[in-house]
């Protein structure tokens, strides 16, 4: 007998992929079949513990070493997880999108005092994704939809070279502990790379998701 489960999906990239459109574009495809059964949710959670204190130093306005911020961002996940993602998931049939979660950890606290095998230990008792969606931009793209964005930009959004590589990395490192990892490519427009996002949730969806049919041509 097949059991209904809950399922968890990550949106990743780095700064410019458009995982944001396509979080909330996801969002509201499944809700046309699971209805309220599906929780949009992102990370850091500014209303979890340290958000406040992670989004100041984001934005240049608060001091904090690379492995005060690497503390940070995992008490910050334990808190989102034990809060508000574990308790939605208990019950069968529901579904959690999540933009950003220990992929991006990996790729942006690992530095020269901290490495990614460090981060990944302290985020070792994090609950695996069920599907990561790791969206590939190349820099130039991702620094033209930068541009046109009107928020201020973060200290994370430099180097988009390096930070592509690392999430190349990063994502080998996470395939080798078990995790499933689909690299869409996001360089498109919107409706070209949700088609592509679609398409990955089909093949590795659990047979209980529905997805509407006319949405995925």
């Amino acid at each position: 007998m097949l059991e209904c489960m809950s399922y968890f999906i990550v949106i990743e990239g780095i700064d410019g992929a458009g995982k944001s459109s396509i979080a909330h574009g996801l969002r509201d495809v499944l809700e046309q079949t699971q209805g309220n059964a599906v929780l949009l949710t992102q990370e850091p959670h500014a209303d979890c513990l340290v958000g406040a204190e992670i989004r100041a130093a984001l934005a240049g306005g608060r001091s904090m070493s690379p492995q005060s911020l690497a503390l940070a961002f995992a008490l910050n996940r334990s808190d989102h997880l034990q809060r508000i993602v574990e308790p939605f998931l208990r019950k069968a049939g529901r579904i959690v999108i999540c933009d950003r979660y220990v992929l991006s950890s990996l790729v942006y606290q690992a530095r020269d005092e901290i490495s990614m095998a460090d981060v990944l230990s302290l985020n070792s008792w994090a609950r695996p994704p069920d599907l990561t969606i790791l969206l590939t931009v190349s820099p130039i793209k991702a620094y033209e939809r930068m541009r046109r964005r009107e928020d201020k930009r973060e200290i994370f959004e430099n180097n988009l070279p390096a930070r592509a590589e690392k999430y190349r990395r990063a994502s080998k490192l996470l395939q080798d502990e078990g995790q499933q990892i689909v690299e869409v490519n996001g360089d498109g427009e919107f409706a070209e790379v949700f088609a592509a996002v679609l398409a990955a949730l089909k093949q590795h969806k659990p047979d209980w998701l529905r997805l509407q049919p006319p949405l995925l041509l």
